[in-house]
């Protein structure tokens, strides 16, 4: 290794050192941010009306709606929907001053405002349930479960919800669940006409359903190869409910199917285990409080269950392989960098201790040489004898040796060699002076 190829490689070990710690210290400020592509679904607000959800219903003044809830445990405005089991409900009161106060849907906020007037004094519990939002004693009931969101909006049955709440009043445990509504396979007669339009249009409207059509973008983006809907009317708190999901997927297998029963939505079909209980969930946790108030159209109640479908198909959770991610070299590199760093540290230093070592005295073997050379060249003017020839020759041998740092004993006897030759060419000129031993001893001394 020459000295000059040496220094280069030394300050390229310092430069990529530089280089390696500069990238590796701006890499930590980076961020990840990772997306799987923007949902087209909008996010627009919109004022209260603005989606149909008022209704033509209204309520009394606070006055009057006093008097009635004083003189009836419960009393049904016109237009009221929430249906409960009496027997439960009766039996959870027992004796306590509890009165109910049943709305209908729909009702702006000065009519809301006027629900939540009515009082009857601190000994008497009103529990207002507007629409099926059941509020009383300070508190909304809202429910956490698949099954009391399935009764609460297919059925309009706020039996658990109206249990909590006594409990509540009460200052009692909470109450068990009441469990999934019933269900039951739908008839021949039932099923068949709902086949019928699946086969001819994909969507089936049932008789007192409000759904005009199904949105066409939300149904695009939702499910982009098309799915099976079916609307049907709120069904009656007290029976079983006809299980038109299953009936269908045993009909349709490979389709999705979304069925509505009142504001309800269930899916069925390809994927269900992935998304359809996570759709269900993050969409009724978010809007179950205003359906539960209000009184939307079936449409719109589809279209924005559309968008939360649209929303998960988005983020990756069901039929929606991951984007492609190009490869970053850096972010592999990362790991590796300080040990690149670690390596050219120490490179440059080493390199730089050679630098910077005292530099060795000639050794005596060298010494020999140079000596021994400078004679060479002195005799080589007066003798062109063999043996000067031999010893040129055995000097060189000995340079090269000494440079390949050969094994000292090799290198002497080199020399050793080039000396004999040496002096019998001192002998032939008959010039002591120049007989190795004479000449070298007078240039050392």
């Amino acid at each position: 290794m020459t000295r000059r190829w040496a220094e280069w490689l030394r300050w390229s070990c310092l430069a990529a050192a530089v280089v390696v710690l500069v990238v590796f210290l701006v890499a930590q400020k980076q961020t990840t941010e990772v997306s799987y592509g923007q949902s087209p679904t909008s996010t627009d607000s919109v004022e209260e009306g603005g989606a149909g959800e008022l209704s033509d219903a209204s309520v009394p003044s606070v006055e009057e709606m006093n008097a009635l809830v004083r003189a009836n445990p419960v009393t049904r405005l016109p237009g009221s929907i929430a249906r409960w089991d009496e027997e439960q409900v009766r039996t959870a009161i027992g004796g306590s001053d509890i009165r109910i106060l049943v709305t209908p849907p729909g009702l702006d906020e000065s009519e809301r405002d006027r629900v939540t007037d009515v009082d009857l004094g601190e000994d008497t519990h009103v529990i207002r349930i507007t629409g099926t939002r059941v509020a009383g004693d300070g508190s909304v009931v809202v429910p956490d479960r698949i099954s009391e969101w399935r009764a609460q909006f297919a059925t309009a049955d706020v039996t658990s919800l109206l249990l909590f709440l006594i409990a509540r009043v009460e200052d009692r445990p909470e109450p068990a669940d009441t469990g999934t509504p019933a269900v039951r396979e739908p008839t021949p007669a039932e099923l068949a006409p709902v086949v019928d339009d699946l086969r001819a249009s994909n969507v089936h409207i049932g008789s007192g359903a409000t759904l005009t059509g199904v949105p066409p973008e939300g149904a695009a983006n939702a499910f982009p190869g098309g799915a099976l809907f079916v609307a049907l009317p709120r069904q009656p708190a007290a029976e079983p409910l006809p299980d038109y999901g299953t009936a269908l997927t045993a009909l349709f297998p490979d389709r999705p199917l979304v069925v509505m029963y009142g504001d309800w939505i269930e899916y069925h079909g390809p994927h269900a285990a992935d998304f359809a209980d996570v759709a269900a969930a993050s969409f009724y946790g978010q809007f179950g409080e205003r359906l539960s108030r209000y009184a939307y159209p079936q449409r719109n109640v589809l279209g924005a269950y559309l968008a939360r479908v649209t929303d998960l198909r988005y983020a990756g959770v069901f039929d929606r392989p991951l984007p492609y991610q190009p490869f970053d070299p850096v972010r592999v590199a990362l790991p590796a960098l300080p040990w690149i760093f670690a390596a050219c540290a120490v490179v440059f230093l080493v390199l730089s201790a050679r630098a910077f070592r005292p530099r060795r005295r000639p050794s005596s073997a060298r010494v020999r040489l140079a000596g021994l050379t400078a004679l060479a060249i002195e005799v080589s003017g007066l003798s062109d004898a063999p043996a000067l020839t031999r010893a040129i020759a055995t000097l060189q041998s000995a340079r090269e040796a000494l440079d390949k740092r050969l094994p000292d004993k090799h290198v002497t006897a080199l020399l050793d060699d080039a000396s004999g030759e040496l002096a019998q060419v001192a002998k032939a000129l008959r010039r002591r002076e120049y007989q190795p031993a004479v000449y070298l001893e007078g240039r050392l001394a």
